[in-house]
């Protein structure tokens, strides 16, 4: 098992993210240097973090107030610590079991109050799923597959001029899944005058919400590099619909209370995520009818919900032969029933789904339980300061996994990825090509 660590103790960003470590052209700078370099320890250790505070790069001193709780919990420790010349050591003390400890901190200056949080790893190598695999999740969900394939495949592919140069053809795709008339649309990059049985083939899932497709165009350079490259969407909704119309979609229909991830959980035959599952090989047969496919490499790369999606395509299709998972949503899903760190969507109890019903259903669909079937070479990055989809979750998926496997931990990453990640997977999968 290959494994790299990156740190950036001094990054301030220069492109505006949806979620970025530092606020965009900031004033003021947070540095937190754990004791471990790899931010990792075992039970039984005390972790001490070093905090520093800086504003307009000058070291500030204050009093800065902190609290520290297992990864998304509520807190259970609290305290003061003096800045001197910029910096404190906080002793955070150490976990019984394999978790992620959450420092939150606090300081106000000036009239203003800013805060920041680090998590650290106890043992991180032993942490394991909260959900169990039902006895059939396999039987079921070859069952599906079965019935969802006696559907002829159908699509309509046009071409898009607008996303289309002289190095990338695009198409715009329609596809249809089944008799409930569920369907994606998607876009299709293919290197432009690729010759027959030359070309791998990537699936991308979507992030989660309701929203079009947006790194169709961001990710050029994976046509551009010789892939193939679908990125899709999940709800069947036109990507051509204005930014505006997803927005008023999303917040009527995705909301705290009626969600997609939480719909029609009670019955795991109509669970929403059940035809998106599916899909997926639905998808997979579409880019492998591909005259231009190389006849042998298929990848599934994605992030968050995507790179759930990613990994639940490597279980059921197996012709994926590689797979890219960036921080993955859907993981031990059930965990928060328990009191414990739960993956996204971060069900509660207030949402009703750890209801008897919703309980049996849950497993069928969580990532850990699809893990344990995948045969394929898997590529794995999270951050640890990730409260979307948690370290401890990340770790979960990660220990699960069986087949080779290769991760890029980002410890001071929250929940996106770089640009030279990105390109790293891609050259990760040329380097892995049959």
């Amino acid at each position: 098992m290959k494994k790299y660590v990156l740190f950036f103790l001094f990054v301030l960003c220069t492109v505006v993210m949806m979620a970025e470590n530092y606020p965009h052209r900031s004033d003021y700078l947070w540095v937190t240097v754990p004791d471990h370099t790899d931010w990792l320890y075992e039970c039984g250790d005390e972790a001490n973090i070093e905090v520093q505070f800086y504003k307009y790069g000058i070291p500030r001193e204050g009093k800065v107030e902190w609290e520290v709780g297992t990864d998304l919990l509520k807190s259970d420790r609290k305290g003061t610590a003096v800045l001197k010349k910029g910096r404190a050591t906080i002793n955070i003390g150490t976990a019984e079991k394999p978790c992620f400890r959450d420092l939150r901190l606090k300081i106000t200056l000036d009239g203003t109050t800013y805060e920041h949080h680090v998590k650290v790893g106890f043992s991180a190598d032993k942490i394991m799923p909260f959900t169990q695999e039902p006895k059939d999740f396999w039987t079921f969900w070859q069952d599906n597959l079965k019935k969802a394939q006696e559907k002829p495949m159908s699509f309509s592919k046009e071409y898009v001029q607008e996303m289309s140069n002289d190095k990338v053809e695009a198409y715009r795709l329609k596809i249809e899944l089944d008799n409930q008339h569920h369907s994606f649309y998607a876009y299709l990059l293919m290197p432009r005058g690729a010759k027959e049985a030359s070309c791998p083939v990537v699936l991308t899932p979507p992030g989660a919400g309701v929203k079009p497709i947006r790194d169709a165009t961001t990710r050029r350079f994976y046509p551009e590099g010789g892939f193939i490259r679908m990125a899709i969407e999940i709800h069947g909704l036109n990507p051509t619909m204005s930014e505006q119309t997803f927005k008023e979609i999303n917040a009527a229909f995705n909301n705290n209370y009626n969600g997609y991830l939480r719909q029609n959980l009670e019955n795991r035959d109509q669970y929403y995520m059940k035809h998106v599952y599916l899909g997926l090989v639905r998808c997979i047969d579409i880019l492998t009818s591909l005259p231009e496919w190389d006849g042998k490499n298929v990848i599934v790369q994605g992030g968050s919900q995507g790179g759930a999606l990613a990994l639940i395509g490597a279980a059921l299709d197996p012709r994926v032969t590689l797979c890219v998972a960036n921080h993955p949503a859907l993981s031990d899903m059930a965990a928060g029933s328990a009191n414990l760190t739960s993956g996204y969507p971060h069900f509660t109890k207030e949402s009703g789904a750890y209801n008897e019903a919703c309980m049996k259903t849950l497993p069928y669909y969580d990532v850990v339980n699809f893990a344990r079937h995948i045969t394929c070479p898997v590529y794995m990055t999270w951050g640890y300061n990730d409260n979307v989809c948690t370290p401890t979750t990340s770790y979960a998926v990660w220990n699960t996994l069986k087949y080779p496997k290769t991760c890029l931990l980002t410890p001071i990453n929250e929940h996106w990825t770089s640009e030279a990640t990105d390109r790293g997977q891609m050259e990760w999968m040329r380097k892995n090509l049959k």
